[in-house]
């Protein structure tokens, strides 16, 4: 049955705003908001006064919250506030991506040690329930992939990049007078954001702990005019695509720009909206599309984790707990495009697998397969642009005899 619940929200950013909205908007939650806690106290808020407090300890500490709502930006502190709300018994409810992706494992341990539910939906991908889906419907499939877009900001900068023609500063900037992207909008446009929920997906999905750092991210921002007049001119757009695959008992997961044919899926999803693609032996290959990014979208997505505590719901880690998880890996090769100045380092020979290239109007252009390693010390060089071909065409390194070239 049903109970209500009374929460303490930490931050009434965005995220926090849009919940507060959505919960006095909808019927059928029945939660309430006792305090809310800020750092600023001269800020001008759009709610009474009387709900904010400056001291965490009036939340933490009060035996009437139910349920402590996380929604700040500081990672670090973030966790201290859900390690210290399950101590004193309280559910969590949080939406910071980079504090699940790097203590994910320890917040697993959290919920088990002292019986709470730590629920975080609205981390990955917005409105879209992903991660409910993954944990109810597919936790008996054997699942085989997770891909799509997962950053609702740069999906949106491309967008404006290819449609409106817009250069990648104006469309930058545009996201961010849009608050889709922060003034300092590193973390998505670099890979970092997707990576994030990446690491979460990944657990839930094939029962894998990823410490981030191992996870390869390539971003945008080395995109390119004539990545974009390549793209145009082969009917392909470009989108910033998180994927995971099972290969050979072993998980591959990265972020990385890919060339995207105008028939995919992904093709048409525009503007802040993410997409998710899940493939399993199973249910085959099924799609989740919605907003990645808004006020709104998360905060819908927040409130569906309170309401599934009013049902004392909490992830159940079946993957994880059912003995299925494999180990992660980075020993794999993929199929890129680089473009950059003719007379740059990279050759023909650098590749594991040359498929051609063309030179012109100062530039050159070369495909093949490299491994996941390269695509890293790539990424981080300057005057080179790499992004994942058309059909990327992972290969495991278990398929590689050691020591074998890829052949054509």
């Amino acid at each position: 049955m049903k109970k209500k619940l009374k929460l303490g929200l930490f931050g009434f950013g965005c995220v926090g705003q849009g919940l507060y909205h959505v919960l006095h908007e909808t019927h059928g939650v029945k939660a309430e908001i006792k305090k809310i806690c800020v750092k600023d106290h001269h800020k001008q808020r759009p709610i009474d006064v009387s709900f904010f407090t400056y001291d965490a300890a009036e939340i933490l500490e009060d035996s009437e919250i139910d349920v402590v709502v996380e929604l700040i930006d500081d990672a670090k502190a973030a966790f201290e506030i859900i390690k210290k709300a399950v101590e004193n018994g309280k559910h969590v409810v949080t939406a910071n991506k980079k504090m699940l992706a790097e203590h994910l494992e320890e917040i697993y341990e959290l919920q088990k040690k002292y019986d709470r539910s730590i629920l975080y939906e609205g981390a990955v991908c917005g409105s879209i329930p992903i991660l409910r889906n993954l944990e109810e419907y597919y936790d008996n499939d054997m699942i085989t992939s997770i891909e799509g877009i997962f950053n609702g900001s740069t999906n949106y900068i491309l967008t404006k990049v290819f449609e409106e023609r817009k250069t990648y500063i104006e469309a930058l900037k545009a996201a961010q007078d849009l608050g889709f992207a922060e003034s300092d909008p590193s973390l998505d446009v670099e890979g970092y954001d997707p990576k994030f929920k990446l690491t979460i997906a990944i657990a839930h999905t094939f029962g894998a702990f990823v410490k981030p750092e191992n996870i390869i991210n390539v971003g945008i921002q080395k995109i390119s005019e004539v990545d974009l007049k390549y793209a145009k001119e082969n009917d392909l757009t470009i989108k910033l695509v998180a994927r995971a695959y099972k290969i050979d008992g072993s998980i591959y997961g990265f972020v990385a720009p890919q060339f995207i044919p105008a028939d995919h899926m992904l093709a048409n999803v525009r503007n802040e909206y993410n997409a998710v693609l899940v493939e399993g032996a199973f249910a085959e290959k099924q799609v989740f599309i919605g907003k990645g990014a808004g006020s709104y979208p998360t905060g819908s997505a927040v409130l569906s984790d309170i309401s599934a505590l009013t049902f004392d719901y909490r992830y159940e880690y079946k993957k994880y707990t059912q003995g299925d998880a494999f180990p992660f890996s980075n020993e794999a090769f993929v199929d890129v495009v680089i473009s950059s100045p003719e007379g740059s380092l990279i050759t023909n020979r650098d590749f594991d697998n040359f498929k051609g290239g063309y030179q012109g109007k100062g530039f050159q252009y070369l495909h093949g397969t490299i491994s996941l390693e390269k695509l890293k010390e790539w990424s981080q060089w300057d005057d080179l642009s790499v992004i994942l071909a058309p059909t990327p065409n992972l290969v495991g390194a278990s398929q590689i005899k050691k020591g074998e070239r890829l052949s054509a």
